[in-house]
């Protein structure tokens, strides 16, 4: 089975910071962090075949977790010349023994609702 875990608009601190904020909906998406952490890593693999090591991570106190995504993710956003407005969705395949598998990718809106990879553009 094939989902999107989590979709973006990236901010303009999400370019250019180590981390990126995403929603706390998509948070039941991903595997339940372990007992005593407030994170969890992952692999994901992009549309050029490049594999991303990703650590997902969540506040320790407070009433609302507000996740965010670091790990290679700065380098991820600065190789993809990712820019305020573009889009990263991460991609979740189940497998039948629970094993899930991630795909990330990285758009831009090239006009009217037209998004194409990232990887088309010449940066």
């Amino acid at each position: 089975m094939e989902a999107v875990a989590m979709e973006k608009s990236v901010s303009k601190s999400d370019a250019t910071n180590n981390r990126m904020e995403f929603p706390m909906k998509s948070l039941g998406n991903f595997p339940n962090i372990p007992a005593g952490q407030n994170y969890f890593n992952f692999v994901a693999v992009d549309t050029l075949g490049r594999r991303w090591g990703f650590k997902v991570s969540t506040r320790k106190v407070g009433r609302h977790k507000k996740p965010w995504m670091s790990g290679q993710w700065r380098r991820y956003a600065q190789e993809k010349g990712l820019k305020k407005g573009d889009r990263v969705k991460l991609i979740m395949q189940v497998e039948r023994n629970a094993v899930r598998s991630y795909r990330i990718t990285a758009e831009r809106n090239l006009t009217m609702r037209i998004w194409i990879p990232v990887e088309e553009f010449t940066i």
